[in-house]
Parts: C-alpha cells; structure tokens; sequence
C-alpha cells in the first residue's frame, strides 16, 4: 500500500511540472547548475511579505519559479547574473520557494516576519512613546481598541505604524533642502558626482515605518553611483520611543557624491542603546533599500560615538550584511562595557570635591585615568576646573542606573494611555534591555555593576604620585551604588524642581557609603547573559575599517582617544590581528579649525572596495589600498605621520611613534586600577590581601601591619587579580 501511495505522489508531481514547462518561460541565465537564494536578506529572515529572489538555472533550460505552489514565474527578470524578481504575497511563518529548469528542482525554505518586527530581538517593549507626526508622517495607525498605547483617531495605537510617504526635495543654493516644486527652482544647487558629472541636486526621499522605528532612504533623483552609506547616529537614551530620524538622513556629502544614504531612528542610541534591536533594525532597512533598487556595490557605515560603536557591533554579529565597511567615528567597542568604568567617576568625584588633597584639578587624573584640567570650565560651578568625569559623563549615572529617573519628558506622553503609564517603566540600563540580562526577585533588571576589590588609584601609587595613606583613604571612602529596589528620585541638578535647594551632582543618595563603605557585587546571571549576548564587542571583525576621531582630550570631552585602540586591542586578543583596522587622529585644538576627515575616509574606503572586488582571494588586508594605513593630521587636515608604526608605544612596549607622540592617550579608572587597555572586565578575578603584598602588587610600598590590617577591612573578600 505504501509504495503505491509514493508511486501517486511521484505521477502527481511529474504531471505538475509538465504543465508548467508548457507554458512561456523567460530568457535563461547562464550557469551551470540551478541555485536559488534571497537577495534582501538572510532567508530565515525575510520581513514584510516579500522578498528580492535570484534564480541561476542551466544554460539553454526553461524556468519555473513557485511561491508556496503558485506560479509567480512573471516576476523575475534578466540581470547580470541571472533572473531576479521580487517575489511577494509570503505570508507570516514558513514559505517554499521553488525553482523548476526541468529536470533540475531547487526549493528554498523562507521564514516571513512581519513588518514591526520582531526577528530575533525579543518581546516589542512596551510602552512604546508614537513620534510619526512630528517625523512628518501624520498619526499613527490605530491598532487596538484597548486603550493601550497613543490614542489616535480610531482607537489606540501601540506600534505606531504609519504609511510609506515618498516625497521630493532639492538641495538649495542657501545649503537648505526644500520640497521640489514642478518647475526648476531659481536656487536650485548642482553637485558632482563620484565620476566627476554634474546634476542638479534633486533627492527622492521614502519615508516609513520598519520594526517600528521611522527609516528613511534617500537618493539622487539622477545620479544614483550604485553605493550606499548607511547613516548610523549617537546619543544616550532608555528606549520606550520610537524616535525621529536625524539630519544624517540627508547628509549632504553623501547624497552630493552619489551615495544612497540609508537611516532609522532605531538605529540611533538617542532612541535607545539595545543593539540586538539596533541590529535587527539595521537588517530590515536595508533589506527594504535591495528590494527596492537591488544590491548596491557596497554599503559603508558612517557614524559617530553611538553610531561608530553600532558599526563594530553589527559587522561582528552579522558580517557583511548590514555594512560592508564601516566608518566609526569617535568610536568605543561597545556602549555596555563603558559601564564599568563610567559607573566609577561621580563615586570618585564625590570624594576628591569633599577632599583638599584634590581641590587642584590637574591631580585628578591619578584617580579617574581621564584627562582633567585647571583651567577648562567647569558646566556646574561656572568656574575654571574640571575633568572628563564631570564635562563628559555627569549625569549618566542617573540616567543609565536609576529606575525612577528619565530625560524622556516628551509631550506625546500627554497622549499615551492608560493612564501614568510613564511611571511603570524602570528607566535604566538594565530594564531596557531586561530580556538580556534578566530580572531578578524584585521585579528590577540584573545589573551587571561590579566594583569589589577595585584598587582605585593603585597605578598613582605605585608610580608615587598618590602616598599609602592617600590610597587606602580612597579606597575607603569611594562606595558602590545601591541596588535599583533601594534607589531614591535624583536631585539638583537632574530633577530641575528640586534646584537650587536640592544640589546632588554626585547622585550621592543613590551610594553606598561609610567607613570603609562597601562594594557592589554584579549579578552574576546578568553578566554571563550579557558576554553571551552579541552586545559586548570581542574582536570578531573582517571588513575594512577606518577608525577616525578628532583628537578631543583637552576639551575633556567624552569620546576619549584611547578607545580606538582599545578596539583594536580586542582584536587582536580575539585573532592575532587587527590589519584590516587602521585608526586615524585629526587634531582639534581649541584654538584650530574641526577638519573633517570623512570624505578622504570615503575615498580610501571606495578604493579598497574595489580592490576586493577585482581581487576577492586576497581578502580585506590584502586589498588595502596606500592610504589605507595608520595616520594622523594636523587641525586643517594635512598629514603629520603615517605608516605601521605611527602608534608605536600604545600597545606595545616599543618608543613611542609620530603620532602617539604628538597625540598622548588618558584611560579610565579601571586601567588605573591595574585593568587591561581593552577593559570589559565586568568582575574581576579576586586573590588575598597578602598575596597582592607577596606578588609585589604595591611596587616599593610595603605595607605594616597595620596598613594590612586596613587592606583588609576595605576588601575583606580579596583585591583585583588582572
């Protein structure tokens, strides 16, 4: 019975594909044998009920191609390299794509996600703040009837979805864009192109909803040089808003050359920090970009701080497919691995503002590894004196470690039901990205924060610039932060209200203190999810990288030089090799001009790509191009160095180079408590008091007995083993 049934089957399937090699088939491709693949994404990840397919079939054969049994043969047409057709109607779940070049039958699996997502990110977070008005797309769409989310006409909207709107603009002569009229404007600008053309400067812009954030391609109406920049932007933010799109949108450089420039707001970290969303997110647009106009030559990332780190992030976790080569500007590895350190500043400052030893500001780089500065002024006293701690990181500890404060103070919140909905949402780190690290007995996300058995300040005193009472004074007094459950609203200057009655710059009333006051042990559960969770960068990159940054040190400004190459350092830790980055430095003295080195990034990245293009077997270091090496420049952009030694004596122990020389390095607290350049040391290997003594931990200082004793009491479970 059985082998009757299968002999059906096969008369069944043989008569099938008999009817439709009957009818009309288009033009074959070339090839020697039948392949099928998705164009616009990973298969198992195709969104929005449709996908850009390629069929390559046997020279002189006839072409079938069935979506789920249906013919959609009509849909594909003649490229290059073979037959590519936007095969549409998928539904959610599990699809079959069939190609049939008699006698030859491939199927292809294809997994449809809808159009607000998710992938792979995790539950939609909710609430989720609607922000298509003010992005220019008109309200969003009703979604629910439950009084859940922004009430919009209709009922509520919880996803904020909102139609695609295509519009055209032209760049104008006063360095504007405005909307293209019918005629041609009088101011309208022309621009030349790539291969040295000019047009006029007119873009068609598409503008839409994917996984719920608001993305944006744009393009030359006439002039299109079959690339793409994909625009990734910076900023600090918890979630819970879809966002707006940023002026990178319409970056005039780009569209001005030709490039197709690619954005979102989920891919800014000024809507949020979850780079698995980030990702997925970056995915998704650019697989509605290929579906569209087809796959570019090549796509560079471009972008600064939160949008460099975005680049290092997504070209490890997902190779090539967002990103081809990546442009990081004032770059970090990772947003989630800053915490560590940046957790430390406001502990340290509290002390050293209660301390005399430290009223001179120039000394406190011995304890925060920052720069710092006698002279710079300080944004909270208006006066001269401050470091990176309080001129770049003040107030993201508020921002990222309590629950009860928010910068989101938006008015659409006005508009969001039920009612207090706001209030529900833990605004830290942690809970915007709960789904990684956990939740643990109170309802409050695992926080990673570790500092037990932190030696702050150990390289000061090793070097003498601290003494032992100065260091076990410190120690003693720096703190911890308290658990979420045990945290309090914030003062002045973060809750306006409270000023100026209420000063607490420090978040003092969010410390752990005493004497010796005690430490925070991180969540163990929260830290092994988090280095498991594609969040952390560790190294594992391999297309062509141009790492730029204006040398910002003595503005104390955030983006501190040295990241760059902890970048590289991770990788190097993760392969032995970090050829295909090259890091540039462009001075920005006060007093100097703010070159911008981005178009001469382009250019080397434009030549590079070609060559791997021409030679694919020599792969990303084999293919750099003259310019494509270390470097550094003066403030208008001229070359001061360049070549594989420039920043000699960073990471290794050779004379320093031209460029480390001309541009000194600052770290962190941690990398003055005996930590690795490279960092992401959530919690740190623990040995015994004495033992740290007998390996000569302290340098020259060999401490009594009663210094031990006070070792002890200050880390009663053991220091820092790096």
């Amino acid at each position: 019975m059985r082998g009757t049934v299968e002999r059906m089957k096969a008369v069944v399937v043989l008569t099938v594909l008999a009817s439709l090699l009957a009818a009309p088939a288009p033009a074959y491709a070339s090839g020697a044998d039948l392949a099928l693949e998705v164009l616009s994404s990973a298969a198992d990840q195709v969104t929005g009920g449709d996908a850009l397919v390629r069929v390559r079939q046997p020279r002189g054969a006839k072409l079938k191609v069935l979506r789920n049994g249906d013919d959609v043969t009509s849909v594909f047409q003649r490229t290059e390299d073979g037959l590519t057709g936007l095969v549409t109607g998928l539904r959610d779940g599990d699809n079959t794509i069939t190609a049939v070049a008699w006698p030859h039958l491939r199927s292809l699996r294809v997994r449809n996600h809808p159009a607000q997502g998710p992938i792979f990110s995790g539950p939609h977070q909710y609430p989720f703040l609607c922000k298509t008005e003010r992005s220019g797309l008109g309200p969003p769409v009703a979604d629910n009837q439950d009084g859940q989310g922004m009430r919009v006409s209709g009922g509520w909207s919880r996803d904020c979805f909102a139609p695609v709107v295509q519009d055209r603009l032209y760049r104008s002569t006063d360095g504007t864009y405005k909307p293209m009229p019918d005629g041609r404007p009088a101011d309208l600008a022309t621009t030349t192109l790539l291969d040295g053309r000019t047009v006029d400067f007119v873009v068609r812009r598409e503008r839409g909803v994917v996984n719920r954030f608001i993305y944006s391609i744009a393009m030359l109406e006439n002039g299109w040089n079959g690339r793409a920049i994909y625009r990734f932007d910076g900023g600090v933010a918890i979630g819970h808003d879809q966002g707006t799109p940023g002026s990178a949108a319409l970056d005039p450089y780009g569209l001005g050359k030709g490039y197709a420039i690619l954005h979102s707001s989920g891919t800014r970290t000024s809507t949020h920090y979850n780079l698995i969303l980030g990702g997925e997110t970056a995915l998704m647009v650019k697989e509605r970009f290929i579906e569209r106009h087809g796959r570019p030559l090549y796509t560079v990332g471009v972008g600064a701080s939160g949008g460099a780190i975005q680049q290092y992030v997504y070209a490890q976790n997902h190779g090539t497919r967002v990103i081809d080569a990546a442009i990081p500007q004032y770059s970090y590895p990772d947003m989630v691995t800053q915490t560590i350190h940046v957790g430390d500043c406001e502990l340290l400052e509290r002390y050293m503002d209660r301390t005399p030893r430290w009223a001179k500001w120039d000394d406190r780089t011995a304890l925060i590894g920052m720069n710092a500065s006698d002279t710079v002024a300080n944004p909270y006293t208006g006066r001269p004196g401050s470091d990176e701690c309080v001129n770049g990181w003040r107030g993201l500890t508020p921002l990222s470690m309590n629950p009860l404060w928010t910068s989101n103070d938006d008015p659409e919140w006005q508009r969001m039901d039920p009612p207090g909905v706001k209030d529900t949402v833990h605004w830290t780190h942690w809970d915007d990205l709960k789904h990684v690290y956990g939740v643990d007995a109170t309802g409050y996300a695992r926080s990673t924060w570790d500092n037990v058995g932190v030696q702050y300040g150990l390289k000061a005193l090793v070097d003498g610039v601290v003494t032992p009472e100065e260091f076990l004074e410190v120690n003693a007094a720096a703190g911890s932060w308290k658990e979420s459950a045990d945290m309090v609203q914030e003062g002045c200057p973060f809750v306006r209200s409270a000023c100026p009655a209420d000063p607490d710059p420090w978040s003092a009333r969010n410390m752990n203190l005493g004497d010796p006051a005690p430490r925070r042990t991180g969540d163990p559960v929260a830290i092994r999810n988090v280095e498991r969770s594609g969040l952390v960068f560790r190294g594992d990159i391999d297309l062509p990288v141009i790492d730029w940054r204006h040398y910002l040190e003595d503005q104390l400004d955030m983006h501190n030089a040295h990241q760059s190459f902890a970048s590289r350092k991770r990788m190097l830790d993760h392969d032995g090799s970090a050829g295909n980055q090259v890091i540039w430095f462009t001075d920005a003295r006060p007093d100097g001009p703010k070159f911008d080195q981005t178009p001469e990034a382009l250019r080397v990245i434009d030549e590079w790509m070609a060559n791997i293009r021409r030679h694919p077997r020599r792969g990303v270091v084999g293919n750099k191009p003259p310019q494509a090496v270390d470097r550094c420049f003066a403030t208008d952009g001229t070359q001061i160095a360049a070549g594989p030694r420039v920043w000699d004596g960073v990471l290794d122990r050779r004379s320093p180079g031209a460029c480390t020389r001309r541009f000194p390095l600052y770290s962190t607290t941690r990398i003055v408590a005996g930590g690795p350049i490279e960092g992401g040391v959530y919690k740190c290997r623990l040995q015994p008091v004495d033992r740290a003594v007998a390996r000569g931990l302290y340098g020259s200082w060999r401490p009594t007995a009663d210094q031990r004793a006070r070792l002890k009491q200050i880390f009663p479970t053991g220091v820092c083993d790096y």
